[in-house]
């Protein structure tokens, strides 16, 4: 929706609200017009049902509006006699219509001093769940998210089975754009994975603003740009046509910021012509083949290395996913004849490849040079750079294009150049062969950008054996970033909670001698 349908659309809800509500309000000694002005309007109502004001700030943020609306609804009738739970039940199922019928149709009086508790316990625990459900959506919307590492791309830095919470604030959270979706939840449903939202009507972008730029060697929780899939992993033939933010959550690390020239040379990274160096805890890691004598145990390696990829073996090798210190470990072994990096070279047109074009001939360890978009700057159209811009163009920036021959129409007007709208990135794993990255699909918007990865809560290794053993206690409670190894602070948070409860306990001892 535009926003001058969004506009039309509000003022249509106020006047829905006013006829439904002028009569209500004036039983409550208001003023009819103060039932029409926007805002306004909600604030006095707030007033009459004897709940706090700033309830009115939770009308108008996108999902929390949704569970808010059902309890403004119920506390409206409440105020005016209809506390029974039939009551509450047609006051949610008409959608709040039922305010007509309490206005036009009966002669309820407003009840100036009612009780706000609950008449039952059920009563007490409904309103208990719904506002604990508002409170952690806020919180999970913009302030922190729990996020699961489901693949191995990043593996040594985040491991299948890390449990993270995700800083909203740090780059600044991204208002929903989807107006109608389930709390708490992504794309689907648990268990009955149907769609958890609605298509539309959809809120234009919007980004609260943060205190940090995405920095270059940063890992980063993005919406996946290319996202068809019905839900996180499926591959299946059915797709579906998704918003921004419910397309599936990836976790990479962003190699590359607006406005740098990055290149891929034998799988390393160069931006601007410059090796990157990448922090401490980074440990990329590619597929080697390895050459051993037959005393040598290559089942050995998962032990020593942990979380070592082990391929199949013919005629002695075998492949396994190493860093580079790793490997020049290995080659020191007197069992191994040889460790011989898998690189994929250039030359050879792989349509799997970024930017799917014939003219570049690039590997997934052979790529480039390319150039990361930058909001503000102008590059020329042609056919050798259409190739990189066209989905920018058309899907992530809005515009109507179109190609006839060598003439290029944006938006009906020929052009030859084409100024960029926001900021891109570039994201790879740091399992260089097993990652599904920028290399398959290319950039990635300023406006699919989620959040910062802070925190590993708690870490669970399925693979280990026995129960013990699965938990991995030394990533419990470590920070994401950071240089030098990581450290738990699992022990700083149990003194916290000791200290908690022991002080919690003695104030209120003290309350009841007093």
């Amino acid at each position: 929706m535009t926003l001058t349908a969004w506009f039309i659309f509000f003022l249509i809800i106020q006047v829905v609200h006013f006829l439904g509500t002028w009569k209500l309000y004036v039983k409550a000694d208001k003023k009819a017009w103060e039932a029409a002005i926007p805002v306004y309007n909600a604030i006095v109502l707030m007033d009459i049902i004897k709940r706090p004001k700033w309830w009115t700030i939770l009308l108008f943020i996108p999902v929390i509006n949704l569970l808010m609306y059902p309890v403004v609804w119920i506390e409206t009738a409440r105020s005016f006699g209809k506390n029974t739970t039939l009551d509450a039940f047609i006051a949610v199922l008409t959608l709040g219509f039922y305010n007509y019928y309490i206005s036009y149709a009966t002669k309820a009086t407003y009840i100036e001093k009612r009780d706000l508790h609950a008449k039952t316990t059920a009563g007490e625990w409904v309103s208990s769940i719904v506002f604990a459900v508002i409170a952690a959506t806020i919180v999970h919307t913009y302030v922190m998210q729990p996020y699961t590492i489901p693949t191995s791309s990043l593996e040594k830095s985040l491991l299948v089975g890390d449990f993270l919470f995700v800083s909203k604030f740090h780059y600044g959270a991204r208002v929903p754009m989807t107006t109608i979706a389930a709390p708490m939840v992504h794309d689907s449903l648990p268990f009955i994975k149907t769609r958890s939202y609605l298509n539309k009507p959809l809120l234009p972008y919007f980004r609260i603003p943060g205190f940090q730029d995405v920095k270059r060697n940063e890992i980063v929780v993005f919406s996946w740009p290319v996202d068809t899939v019905r839900f996180f992993r499926d591959h299946s033939k059915i797709h579906v046509n998704k918003p921004i933010d419910k397309k599936s959550n990836y976790v990479k690390r962003c190699v590359g910021v607006p406005g740098d020239s990055l290149q891929v040379i034998d799988g390393y990274v160069h931006i601007n012509g410059t090796r990157t160096k990448l922090p401490y805890r980074a440990k990329p890691q590619y597929v080697h083949t390895v050459v051993a004598t037959a005393d040598f145990n290559p089942y050995s390696l998962t032990s020593r290395y942990k979380s070592t990829e082990l391929g199949r073996m013919q005629n002695g090798d075998f492949s396994v996913n190493l860093t580079d210190a790793n490997a020049a470990k290995l080659r020191n072994n007197p069992l191994i004849k040889s460790v011989t990096k898998n690189l994929s070279l250039a030359g050879n047109y792989d349509k799997k490849v970024f930017p799917h074009s014939p003219q570049y001939a690039w590997s997934y360890d052979n790529f480039g040079p390319i150039y990361i978009p930058e909001e503000g700057k102008t590059v020329a159209l042609n056919a050798a750079s259409m190739p990189f811009y066209k989905r920018i163009i058309e899907e992530y920036e809005g515009n109507n294009l179109t190609i006839d021959g060598d003439t290029y129409y944006i938006n009906g007007k020929a052009a030859t150049d084409y100024t960029f709208k926001q900021d891109y990135y570039w994201m790879m794993g740091d399992n260089r062969h097993n990652s599904e990255d920028a290399r398959a699909w290319g950039y990635v918007p300023y406006d699919h950008i989620v959040g910062k990865p802070v925190f590993i809560w708690f870490s669970w290794d399925s693979s280990a054996k026995g129960l013990a053993n699965k938990v991995r206690w030394d990533r419990v409670f470590t920070t994401v970033h950071g240089d030098g190894k990581p450290y738990s602070y699992i022990y700083v948070f149990l003194g916290i909670l000791v200290l908690y409860f022991v002080g919690s306990t003695i104030i209120k001892r003290r309350k009841e001698e007093n």
